[in-house]
């Protein structure tokens, strides 16, 4: 989730960054941190949770720091309060240039008094954090990943005791760090495995560790390697084209997409005798992608799947009823994609998935403005899977005016443009989002709202009757010209 700031001088915003983290250091106190790491594939999920007393009253703001590195790897992050469904404003800061620090504000619902405690849940989802150790493996091997971060939970408070928990899918954990010289924090085992878990800590003690300083002499790298059961998918690009037509009544959602597999590299030749044998004894090693199961709306019609030699026949849809805009159902349509060939470790596959839907499945009329809202779906989310770049572009009704976009999250670049098909004469209005690092979390929808006057409703029947009217008067001439030229 990339952010974009106003450029002030160095100098100027490293002394407002230090000076908002020394005011929020004497705000509160951590009585405890506790963060779980659940390893994964091209995703990592981290929960921190944050037992907060208040050293003053009226104290409002909490702020959340997190290391340069780890920043630019989360692209996602939600606050909430334990036990709690709502989650909380945060508003990112900009860079501290002299600790490289990002942090972020958490508005806390209500003002504490002085030792008035919260326990509040910040999560992150982390891409490109993990990757396949060894680099490559043969077809029939097993598959592992390493994962590597920070020891400490950096705060601009006081801590009095921490621990991280770093759970990887299965027990089967082949090796883990042990950072050494922590006896200032710690008496105990510094690491502890039990069954998937690995557990650092718990250390006492630790003074505001929000500052190059403390990162410097304190913060210690971990390394964690395990066996990972499950391919490692990842979508380089995406481009999605949601097209909204009035005359058909219908929404066309078409998916242009570049998959990769980055789990380890094929070692030697790939044997389609030995794929079929394994793939008869279901045995097949987790670094291949044999297929893709994908959850599509409800209602939907014409699917299509095809990639870069034609259409894909090895695909089965099941689909479903439309469900009404107002009911709370889970249905949804199954689509198996199963390529011409298995994914093996390090190899692309570029391929086109789309599919038409009723408009009235996703759009509605506002009577009070005489605005037409549609709710389009950022992606089709694969499972594990993150998409590095993501571009979708929604396409409006010829004539389309009074134009408002609302995306569930800021978008890097968002432009206007016209796109020209057929029958049409003025081109039809576009809208273009771009993304990057989309998780399973960006699951939103964009909603847009706009006007379409009658007028516009009938400029393709004009059209085409002013076409045909040419094509009549051009024949009519041709027949009564005379080219012979002898009489």
């Amino acid at each position: 989730m990339a952010l974009r700031w106003l450029r002030l001088p160095v100098l100027a915003l490293a002394a407002l960054s230090q000076s908002h983290i020394f005011v929020a250091s004497r705000s509160f106190e951590n009585t405890a941190i506790v963060r779980t790491v659940d390893l994964g594939g091209s995703l990592v999920h981290v929960t921190t949770t944050y037992a907060v007393r208040s050293l003053d009253n009226g104290s409002k703001q909490y702020v959340v720091t997190l290391g340069e590195k780890e920043a630019q790897t989360t692209s996602w992050i939600e606050a909430k309060l334990k036990g709690q469904n709502e989650p909380l404003t945060v508003t990112a800061r900009p860079l501290d240039p002299h600790d490289g620090i990002y942090s972020y504000t958490v508005d806390l619902p209500k003002p504490l008094g002085v030792n008035g405690t919260v326990n509040l849940v910040v999560e992150t989802v982390l891409t490109h954090t993990t990757y396949p150790w060894p680099e490559k493996a043969a077809q029939s091997e097993p598959q592992s990943l390493k994962y590597e971060g920070d020891l400490f939970v950096l705060s601009p408070y006081k801590t009095v005791t921490q621990r991280v928990k770093v759970r990887a899918p299965t027990p089967r954990i082949i090796s883990y760090t042990t950072p050494e010289d922590l006896d200032e924090f710690t008496a105990e085992n510094v690491a502890t495995k039990s069954g998937a878990t690995i557990t650092y800590g718990p250390f006492s003690n630790i003074p505001p560790s929000a500052s190059a300083e403390f990162i410097e002499k304190h913060q210690k790298h971990i390394v964690v390697q395990y066996h990972f059961e499950h391919p490692v998918v990842e979508i380089t690009s995406l481009k999605r084209i949601a097209e909204i037509s009035h005359w058909g009544a219908n929404l066309n959602i078409q998916n242009d997409i570049a998959l990769h597999n980055a789990g380890p590299k094929l070692k030697g030749q790939f044997a389609r005798i030995d794929h079929q044998s394994q793939a008869f004894y279901n045995r097949l090693a987790p670094h291949i992608i044999p297929s893709l199961t994908l959850q599509l709306p409800a209602g939907i019609h014409s699917a299509y799947y095809y990639d870069l030699n034609g259409n894909v026949s090895t695909s089965h849809l099941r689909t479903t009823p439309s469900v009404p805009k107002a009911a709370q159902s889970n249905q949804y349509s199954l689509i198996e994609l199963r390529p011409r060939y298995p994914v093996m470790g390090g190899w692309n596959y570029t391929f086109t998935l789309g599919w038409d839907s009723p408009l009235a499945d996703s759009a509605g009329y506002d009577k009070s403005t005489g605005k037409y809202v549609v709710g389009i779906p950022v992606q089709t989310i694969i499972p594990g899977a993150v998409i590095n770049e993501a571009e979708v572009q929604v396409i409006f009704p010829e004539g389309a005016t009074e134009i408002e976009v609302a995306p569930p999250f800021a978008p890097l670049v968002l432009h206007r443009s016209t796109q020209v098909t057929y029958l049409d004469t003025v081109g039809r209005p576009a809208v273009t989002f771009s993304f990057e690092n989309l998780t399973d979390k960006h699951d939103g929808l964009i909603y847009v709202t706009y006007k379409v006057p009658l007028s516009a409703h009938l400029q393709k029947p004009k059209a085409v009757s002013i076409a045909f009217g040419v094509l009549f008067v051009v024949a009519l001439l041709a027949r009564r010209v005379d080219l012979n030229l002898a009489k």
